[in-house]
């Protein structure tokens, strides 16, 4: 795509995506055969990855294939999960291996799959400002600039690292001292030494995994600390995956501030828990390890044991104080090797900074509309929405894939001004009642802040697929 990146241009975006994950990808899909909108997306790594220092090759998705880019708004659309796997002649293999869960590998080729296809994706280029100028927002990269009407921030999460150990992790350290989120990128040395895992969620939990099931991975020991009280299953039962559905997301919305602080607190392991047979598999290998193959117990377990300081040890390793939660006392632990799955959070991204005075934030992050915009001063026909960053008022399905494809849609609708994708509520087990646009306007301050309000939008003859399905999924 020949992409007018110069000072000056006249070209005016409706919307420019700032971003390339799963989340502005499924955006930019819905996006694609819309044609009264022009948008450009942007993306500073050179190609598509998803979680690539995670994708483990027994790693497995925890939703259902369904809950792809597209297929909740618009079963038709060409860019499904099934129309990937029909374009690449392998659909009926795919039945036939009647897989329980979809492998992280596989839907990262979908992904790659669908980014390949979208004329509106610039890899390699990071967004380094954006500002507002003559009544549109300007949009710098490294290579110039470009017009937008709205933007699109999809730029995801960033690595949590305990306060006691950032001021250690740098370029010397990093082989020893690491986030997960790395740990296939940097690869490091764990045979015959000490590695210890810290974070009792799905992550700690697929790296615990990957170390006990590598011959040359094994640690001579393994520590594995949570704060947890135990080694705690994801809750995947019918009743709680209701929370993972547009009609919920739009109750919880409507929900005062401290009740969605306290209501999140209590669904932590709707989507933070580790899945049943993950569990089965690490508890099969310990086993293994220590009754059938001679290696002994190599591994312990610290549930309900918080980091609470971490130093160098005379040895090149590190020597970990824990409180432990059960006695109340303190607990050494030493490592050659430390991997933090601490988890993710949602920081705004620094380009922002010449706008970021003028957006509403509230204690617990940005104040999100409906539309999943940001109430800001500047003028209301301009939009900045956000992607993965409302799980405070959206509720715990927001960092999740289930909801992706309805939210991307929303957007749409919202760029649109009119319903092209029809995600009027589904039905659901729960009478989830939806409060009034003035309740749901106390997202963080109490008063009425002027929510885009999708009822509001006029309707129109259907959603508009005609020109989609007459394509050819390939």
């Amino acid at each position: 795509m020949d992409i007018p990146l110069i000072s000056g241009t006249t070209c005016i975006f409706d919307a420019v995506g700032v971003g390339l994950g799963p989340f502005n990808l499924s955006t930019a899909a819905l996006l694609e055969p819309v044609e009264k909108l022009n948008t450009l997306f942007f993306e500073r790594e050179k190609e598509f990855q998803w979680h690539s220092g995670l994708l483990f090759p027994d790693a497995t998705i925890q939703v259902s294939f369904l809950k792809d880019l597209v297929t909740l708004a618009d079963p038709q659309s060409r860019y499904s999960f099934l129309a990937f796997l029909f374009a690449n002649r392998r659909l009926y293999r795919f039945i036939n291996a009647n897989f329980t869960r979809v492998s992280r590998v596989e839907f990262n080729q979908y992904f790659r799959w669908v980014a390949n296809r979208l004329p509106n994706l610039e890899f390699g280029q990071e967004v380094h400002a954006i500002s507002l100028e003559d009544k549109s927002f300007k949009v710098l990269t490294a290579r110039g600039q470009v017009r937008a009407r709205n933007i699109i921030l999809g730029t995801g999460l960033q690595p949590t690292i305990p306060k006691c150990a950032v001021d250690f992790i740098d370029a010397t350290t990093q082989k020893t001292l690491l986030h997960a989120s790395k740990y296939l990128h940097i690869e490091p040395q764990s045979g015959g030494v000490s590695v210890a895992v810290v974070g009792g969620g799905q992550t700690g939990a697929e790296i615990v995994q990957h170390l006990l099931s590598s011959p040359d991975k094994v640690p001579r020991t393994l520590s594995w600390i949570s704060k947890r009280s135990n080694f705690l299953p994801l809750d995947e039962s019918p009743f709680t995956n209701e929370l993972f559905t547009p009609n919920y997301s739009d109750y919880f919305y409507g929900l005062s501030v401290q009740d969605r602080v306290s209501i999140l607190a209590e669904q932590k392991f709707a989507s933070d828990g580790i899945s049943n047979s993950l569990l089965e598999r690490i508890y099969q290998l310990l086993y293994q390890a220590e009754f059938l193959n001679g290696s002994g117990r190599c591994c312990s377990l610290y549930p309900r044991c918080e980091l609470v300081g971490i130093t160098p040890s005379t040895q090149n390793g590190w020597i970990l104080r824990l409180h432990d939660g059960f006695n109340c006392a303190a607990t050494i632990v030493e490592a050659d090797v430390v991997i933090f799955a601490t988890g993710s959070t949602y920081k705004p991204l620094p380009a922002l900074n010449p706008i970021m005075n003028r957006m509403a934030h509230g204690d617990h992050g940005f104040i999100v509309k409906d539309d999943y915009s940001i109430q800001w001063d500047g003028p209301q026909s301009l939009k900045i929405y956000i992607q993965n960053g409302a799980k405070h008022c959206r509720g715990v399905a927001d960092p999740n894939l289930s909801l992706m494809a309805w939210r991307s849609a929303k957007i749409v609708n919202s760029l649109a001004e009119e319903y092209i994708y029809d995600i009027a509520e589904s039905n659901s087990v729960f009478d989830f009642t939806r409060t009034a646009d003035t309740q749901r306007s106390r997202d963080n301050d109490g008063k009425s802040d002027g929510d885009f309000s999708q009822a509001e939008l006029p309707a129109t003859r259907g959603v508009r697929r005609r020109h989609v399905s007459a394509r050819s999924p390939v």
